[in-house]
């Protein structure tokens, strides 16, 4: 057993697809790659931060954000911002983003990334130590 908290395999899969991103050959392709690390950041967070409601069905992730982590509203409102074009080169528009745009998505996704992962992680290290009593 390890004593890695468990948002840390969220965030590898988040920089893994930020790493996919770099690497791919369209902006299309480089967009949908860093969409996808915002939206595993995001996961990440919520899933030290949300309380479970019990609710099933559709729910949108970047509101859920905004309750469970206020501090992260801006970043919501802007990858919220960005679900359009994702919805439309997911659907195959591919010409519908610009290098530009996708080059300035990879940029905020690594840096939405690298700010969760500082605030979780020393979030981590500040816990209280557990003992073995129990």
């Amino acid at each position: 057993m390890t004593n890695e908290p468990t948002y840390r395999a969220d965030l590898r899969r988040a920089r893994q697809a930020l790493v996919t991103a770099e690497l791919a050959d369209t902006p299309a392709d480089r967009f949908l790659a860093a969409h996808l690390a915002a939206l595993r950041v995001a996961a990440a967070l919520l899933g030290v931060t949300a309380q479970r409601t019990g609710r099933g069905g559709p729910v949108d992730v970047w509101q859920v954000l905004v309750r469970a982590a206020p501090e992260y509203a801006e970043w919501a409102a802007f990858f919220a911002a960005t679900r359009g074009v994702w919805q439309a080169v997911s659907a195959g528009a591919r010409n519908v983003v610009t290098e530009r745009q996708a080059d300035d998505l990879l940029r905020d996704a690594t840096t939405f990334c690298d700010e969760v992962s500082h605030r979780l992680d020393t979030a981590w290290r500040q816990r209280p130590a557990r003992t073995g009593v129990g």
